[in-house]
């Protein structure tokens, strides 16, 4: 989620479309706290890691 947010906010920047770019944020923001959670070793959705 987190590399597709990346990607998404790439598209949106070059090509001009700040749709594609608020939406790579969010899914930035919302990989990066997955994966600190994961890493802190904390549960999440019932599984003990996120991939």
């Amino acid at each position: 989620m987190l590399t597709l947010g990346v990607i998404l906010m790439l598209i949106g920047f070059l090509l001009g479309i700040p749709f594609l770019w608020t939406i790579g944020v969010v899914l930035a923001v919302i990989g990066a706290v997955l994966w600190i959670l994961g890493a802190a070793g904390r549960e999440i959705g019932g599984r003990r890691h996120y991939y």
